[in-house]
């Protein structure tokens, strides 16, 4: 699985709970990150890059797109290009959002590029067309996560003036269609109020993968051991990773990526 930094340790973290017996090969490509301002275009060269390093050099036989840009920008051709299946984590955040709401007033926030995208209107109005959605982009909480800033007063102003629509809009609901933002979840649930249900995409991920993994016969077995991958400084990726996820980050070793 892939992510442009450490958002995707979410996911890491949900599948390594949910199916401990499949060997995890994580990347983060905290040498480019953040992906959100880029441009779709380069967003995808990057993708077809790195799935083509984890499975040509690293045998995976399924890869999660553990990053939202990527998989708004990236998802479909990936599927089209490579023989192994790749799972997203659009539609699984789609489906437990449709899961949470009481009212049907909903909403998600992401990266300028994710939301721009439209990957998660179109989603909702594929899925659960009776919700009504208000996206919203949040530039600078990546970054924030990222500094490993999670609970700081400048990304609480931050986010009263990014979440000022989410809160107009009366929503019961809010799906954190960025893999970086469960590490900013007390202060969007401070913004936001302790009424909105925060929905994170990890765990239907999760659920999503292990789903396949069951179709294709695997069976359970011993913890298997998980692999941590960077573009970029190593002792930096352990070091903010490693407060963030755990001390599995301590053997990280730096990737080249493969030509495509």
């Amino acid at each position: 699985m892939f992510d442009s930094g450490f958002g995707g340790l979410t996911v890491a973290r949900a599948v390594m709970d949910l199916v401990p017996w499949e060997p995890i090969v994580y990347l983060g490509d905290t040498r480019r990150y953040p992906y959100g301002p880029r441009p779709a275009e380069e967003v995808r060269r990057f993708a077809h890059q790195i799935t083509t390093t984890l499975v040509e050099e690293h045998d995976a036989k399924v890869v999660v797109v553990a990053c939202n840009t990527a998989a708004a920008a990236a998802l479909d051709s990936l599927q089209d290009r490579f023989d192994v299946p790749i799972v997203g984590v659009i539609e699984p955040g789609v489906r437990a959002l449709a899961a949470a709401t009481r009212s049907g007033r909903v909403a998600v926030i992401g990266t300028l590029g994710t939301i721009r995208s439209g990957a998660y209107q179109q989603a909702v109005a594929r899925l659960a067309p009776d919700l009504s959605l208000t996206a919203v982009a949040c530039p600078g909480f990546v970054e924030f996560v990222e500094r490993g800033e999670t609970e700081s007063d400048q990304v609480r102003v931050l986010a009263e003036r990014l979440l000022a629509p989410v809160v107009d809009a009366g929503v019961d609901a809010l799906l954190l269609g960025c893999t970086h933002y469960p590490y900013l979840a007390r202060t969007i649930s401070d913004v936001v109020g302790r009424g909105v249900v925060l929905v994170s995409s990890a765990d239907e991920t999760a659920f999503a993968l292990r789903s396949l993994l069951d179709g294709r016969s695997l069976h359970p077995g011993p913890r298997a051991p998980a692999t941590f991958l960077t573009t970029g400084d190593v002792e930096w990726f352990t070091d903010l990773g490693g407060r963030l996820f755990g001390p599995e980050l301590a053997g990280a070793a730096r990737v080249h990526l493969a030509d495509c």
